[in-house]
């Protein structure tokens, strides 16, 4: 049974370092990376170039596809039994994937709870979890999102029900989870088993109130839901 941690990358020289660090020494020897970049013009993959380890392979898309299609590319080259969803600027804590796999035995999907930190790597809130009152559910999470990517990871058969990711989609790892809702068992991990960390070049901050409008608000999750639908609908006719 084998792993794959899929990293999305983008200008993120201050921190894959780190980040990579945290994994690496968790990984069997056949276990991977798969880094898919996003046309750094920084030293992203410079710095992931000088592990000089095998289980990283590098895919570099040809012009910006932004973070959504960029995951999507990551994914699409996963080749593992269990994928783990990464941010390019957290920190692993050293049991996350042992705590995550013996889940996975049992669920298609976990999300684990996770401490958050600013760009030092100070602790600036306990659990991630309490400050959204994340929950699982179908219906919970269409509403309110408690699907953060950097802390979830699920079983590769989950695969099937989530490509072509739909152009209308905010974000990946809500549609991943909400699938997951449909297509099997999901459950939160109350453990800490990441760094979350907050910094002023975030593609996402997940802790922010969204400034969204009503009328986006309502159409995300109307297309969410269609989609939903829609891939259930085709998944049962084959």
């Amino acid at each position: 049974m084998h792993v794959s941690v899929c990293v999305a990358t983008y200008n993120g020289e201050n921190f894959i370092k780190e980040q990579l660090d945290s994994i690496l020494s968790q990984l069997s020897d056949d276990d991977e990376i798969i880094i898919s970049d996003d046309g750094s013009e920084d030293k992203t993959l410079e710095i992931v170039r000088t592990f000089n380890d095998s289980r990283i392979k590098i895919f570099v898309n040809k012009g910006k596809h932004g973070v959504v299609s960029n995951f999507e590319n990551a994914l699409k080259q996963a080749s593992g039994d269990f994928i783990f969803l990464c941010d390019q600027d957290d920190i692993w804590e050293f049991n996350k994937v042992d705590v995550c796999m013996s889940y996975l035995q049992d669920f298609l999907l976990i999300v684990h709870d996770a401490s958050l930190i600013d760009k030092e790597g100070r602790e600036f809130e306990k659990s991630y979890f309490r400050l959204r009152k994340s929950k699982t559910g179908y219906i919970n999470n269409l509403i309110k999102n408690s699907y953060l990517g950097c802390c979830m990871a699920f079983r590769k058969e989950l695969l099937r029900h989530l490509f072509p990711f739909p152009d209308r989609i905010e974000m990946h790892d809500r549609w991943i989870g909400l699938q997951a809702e449909i297509y099997g068992n999901t459950t939160m991990i109350p453990q800490q088993l990441s760094r979350y960390r907050i910094h002023g070049n975030n593609v996402s901050n997940s802790t922010q109130k969204s400034v969204n409008s009503w009328f986006t608000m309502i159409s995300i999750r109307w297309w969410l839901a269609y989609y939903t639908c829609k891939y259930l609908f085709y998944s049962r006719k084959k």
